[in-house]
Order: structure tokens, then C-alpha cells, then sequence
């Protein structure tokens, strides 16, 4: 049966949602319906003239695993092999990391010897907190917050800085309220399936979706990437995905058309914009979670309850130009756990992983600095009422203090990614269970993808679009 299927949000989940679509028969038409004036959502690059790039969302993406090996199947797909500027495992941004506290830098323990000796600023050898991992029994609960997941496992002095740390860098988020069953399925599917992180990680803990590698994804296996962009930034993911849509022929685009309200005659959805109504059978919501709460009809109360209960945080993202090269040590960036500063989450070192986005004339070093999270508010206040110039003054004292660069900027650019980052807290799992359980109970033709759900990176969102497309007409 052929079946019109609305896709709402045009993020990259949506746009990912219609890639999947339009490759298959059994879908006659699809309404891409996007509020904003531009697609790609989070994904987003200033280019200069003077040929750099600036990326004021996400800025490097893994080809780990299936949802990796995904991504880069799509972008073979869509023609972009040649744009892609990869960094291998062996290069200096992906060995090393490093950690700011007690007001200095620490590289991260890398490579057997960091396992083996003690790394300021941890008290003892990891290898011992690893050994000993392996004779800690099960967890009973369901469920557990992150810190206290690897505190009971690896000793509360990771849990502190380390983990800590690494939940600001990838989710601007608290570990101590963060859920390691939906934030960090990994560690959780390892306890589980061998009773050990480390058993998991070294036997396996249970197959992955099946995701058969492309060219380009071999490529990335046999030359050990760490992680990718693109030349012109990772907008050109959407712009790609955008234009294959509008030149696809079953896909009708809209921006600038945000979703007033959503209603259902039992069979299909009527959808309200602000200017008239579409039909579909079907919709796929790549929308927040908080906005597709707020369209759904009124009878569908208890799964718009459930929606709005899932959080986001508000993150500022500081990109800053430095004349010549400023920095004091080589690597990925920085993360600062939250017992050093509340409010500032890391730097990134862009320059060093993909110093093909520096201008084309001269030196400089490109940084870009993280603040708030879920710290936003006790630190900046209102989102509403921040200035720019707070959060410039905020972030170049960062790396002043930091990495000793004493010369000002040459050029920034202020972005604040108002709730972008949703937060799995504790429970998580089971309030997805619901929320899809009542779709079914109720015959809602509707299916969730996007970034409010099953995980936050970019891959993850890919490949919930895939998820939800193929879940409505198979494999394609």
C-alpha cells in the first residue's frame, strides 16, 4: 500500500528519515517539514572566505561500530568520499587528551604504560582499579546513575574526574544524574552480559545491529580512523542529504514550516501549520521531544507527559581564532570536571585534528570552548538574557588561564545551542518502554527518532531515522 509519510524536524535525523524513505516503493510521497529557515539542525559551520571553517555544533564524528559504519555507508552514498578529512588512531589529537585540574594540564593515560604508572592527577595506577573491576559483582538495579556506576566498579577517584569529565565533554551533562543504562550502553551491556567492563569489552557483550561496510567504512577499519569531518564542515552532511531530497522527486521540502498541532481520525494524522493542513498515514517525529509534547492532540496526554519529562541542557559554544600558533601543549583539547569550574566544559584544540579548516594564509590556532550544560543556569543565568559578551569574556579567560595565551583573539563567534543536548536521566530506559507501548496500545501511526531517545551523538541519530523508516517499510 502506497502511504504518504510526514517526517517532521529536519535535523539530521529527519533528513536521515527521508534518505531511508525515498528508497523505497511502498511510500508514494514524503513532507519534510522543517521550522527553522535551514536543515541540519545541530550541525552547523560558518565558512569564511579566506577558506575557514567553524563548526558551532558537533565537530568530528566516529566510524566506530555499526552506527559508525552507517554514517560513512551514507556518505559514500551521497557522493562525499573525497570531502572527507579523517584522523587516524596514531595522530597527536587522538593520543592525546588531556584533563585541566588543580589549575594545570594532565594528558590523559594512554598506552600500557599509562595503565601501569601512576598519571597525575589520579592517586594510583588504573591497571589496579581494572584488575580489581573484574572481581566486582553485578549490580542489582535496574538501572544507575554513571557516577554511581563506575564508582562502585572502578573506584570513585575515575568516577570524579575522569568520568565526570567525559560526561560534560559528550553530554554537557552530570554523572551523578546521568544514566549509565541509556548514556553509556556499552559498560552497562558488559556488567550485564559478563559481569565486568573490562570481560565485556575484551569478549564482547552481545551482537550490534548488523551494518554491512561500505567502501569508504572499509577504509576507515583499515587505516584505524579515531573520528572525521568533511572540508567544508559537517554541514555539508545536511546540504548533501538536503539536496538529494530535493532532486529525489518524492520528497516535497519545507522550511520555515513549523507544526502547529497534530490530529488523528484514527487511521492517519491531520498536521497544522500555520498557514493550512497536510494529510499523512504516517508520521516520523524528528522533532525534540518537548515540541512534539506540545503538537499532540490532547487524548494522547499521557505520552506528552512522558515526553516532557525528558531534559536538555543549553550549551554556549565559543569559537576563537589566535593569530600564529598559542598552544602550550599538542592534542585533541581539554575537559575540566566540575569540581574544577562549573561552568566551562572543555576546549577543543580544533586546529590540531583538522588543521585543513584554518584559513589558507598564515598560522593561526583555532579553538573552540564548552560552557554550561546542565550548569548553565547557576552559572550564566537565563539563557534568555545572556549576553554575548559574558560568554566571549567567559571563554577567552579560559584559555588565558588554561594554555597561557596571553594575545587576544583575532575573531570569534558566539553560539547558544538553546537545549540541545537532552539528558538520559535515571529511568530512562523505562520511560521510552511507555512512551512506545502506548503508540502501539493506541494504533498511533507514529515513530520516534532524533536525538531525544536512543542516544545523542551524530551516529546515533542517523541511524535512528534508518531505524524508524525501515521499522514503516522494512529494509531497504
Amino acid at each position: 500500500m502506497q502511504k504518504t509519510v510526514a517526517v517532521l524536524g529536519g535535523g539530521i535525523g529527519g533528513l536521515s528519515a527521508c534518505f531511508h524513505l525515498s528508497k523505497s516503493p511502498q511510500v508514494s510521497k514524503i513532507v519534510l517539514l522543517e521550522g527553522d529557515g535551514r536543515f541540519g539542525g545541530w550541525l552547523s559551520s560558518t565558512r569564511r572566505e579566506d577558506g575557514a571553517v567553524f563548526e558551532h555544533g558537533p565537530r568530528g564524528i566516529r566510524p566506530a561500530g555499526a552506527v559508525g559504519r552507517n554514517t560513512l555507508n551514507m556518505v559514500e552514498e551521497l557522493g562525499l568520499e573525497s570531502e572527507v578529512l579523517p584522523v587516524t588512531y596514531d595522530h597527536v589529537a587522538s593520543k592525546n587528551r588531556y584533563l585541566y585540574v588543580g589549575g594545570q594540564l594532565h594528558k590523559m593515560p594512554s598506552g600500557l604504560g599509562g595503565v601501569v604508572r601512576t598519571v597525575p592527577p589520579f592517586s594510583r595506577p588504573l591497571i589496579q582499579s581494572v584488575l580489581k573491576e573484574i572481581l566486582i559483582s553485578r549490580g542489582k538495579e535496574e538501572d544507575e546513575s554513571v557516577h554511581s556506576f563506575v564508582s562502585r566498579r572502578l573506584g570513585t577517584e575515575l568516577a570524579d574526574i575522569a568520568i565526570d569529565s567525559l560526561c560534560r565533554g559528550v553530554f554537557a551533562g552530570d554523572c551523578r544524574k546521568l544514566s549509565v543504562r541509556s548514556c553509556l550502553p556499552p559498560l552497562y551491556n558488559a556488567e550485564k552480559a559478563r559481569g565486568s567492563i573490562v570481560l565485556g569489552m575484551l569478549l564482547g557483550s552481545g551482537p550490534g545491529p548488523d551494518v554491512p561496510p561500505s567502501t569508504l567504512a572499509k577504509r576507515a577499519a583499515q587505516e584505524n580512523w579515531a573520528q572525521w569531518s568533511l572540508k567544508r564542515g559537517l554541514q555539508n552532511l545536511p546540504e548533501a542529504l538536503e539536496e538529494r531530497m530535493r532532486n529525489g522527486g518524492c520528497v516535497e521540502v519545507h522550511r520555515d514550516t513549523p507544526v502547529t498541532g497534530l490530529s488523528t481520525n484514527g487511521t492517519g494524522w491531520e498536521i497544522q501549520l500555520e498557514d493550512g493542513t497536510i494529510k499523512a498515514d504516517h508520521i516520523i517525529s524528528a522533532l525534540p521531544a518537548k515540541a512534539l509534547a506540545s503538537a499532540l492532540p490532547s487524548a494522547a496526554q499521557p505520552l506528552s507527559q512522558q515526553l516532557l519529562e525528558i531534559a536538555t541542557v543549553t550549551v554556549a559554544v565559543v569559537n576563537l581564532e589566535y593569530e600564529g600558533s598559542v598552544l602550550p601543549v599538542t592534542g585533541f583539547g581539554h575537559l575540566v570536571p566540575s569540581s574544577e569550574d562549573r561552568g566551562l566544559l572543555g576546549v577543543v584544540y580544533d586546529s590540531v585534528p583538522f588543521p585543513q579548516h584554518n584559513r589558507t594564509v598564515g598560522p593561526t590556532t583555532r579553538l573552540t570552548v564548552m560552557m554550561g550544560g546542565a550548569w548553565f543556569q547557576e552559572v550564566f543565568g537565563n539563557p534568555d538574557e545572556v549576553t554575548e559578551q559574558l560568554l566571549l569574556d567567559r571563554a577567552t579567560q579560559a584559555v588565558t588561564s588554561h594554555l597561557g595565551v596571553t594575545t587576544p583573539p583575532i575573531w570569534s563567534i558566539v553560539a547558544l545551542l538553546k537545549d540541545c543536548i537532552p539528558q538520559y536521566y535515571l529511568g530512562h530506559w523505562k520511560r521510552l518502554e511507555n512512551m512506545r507501548q502506548y503508540i502501539r496500545d493506541h494504533n498511533l501511526p507514529l515513530s520516534l527518532a532524533g536525538s531525544s531517545y536512543d542516544g545523542v551523538s551524530v551516529n546515533d541519530v542517523i541511524f535512528s531515522g534508518r531505524t524508524a523508516a525501515e521499522g514503516l517499510v522494512g529494509k531497504v
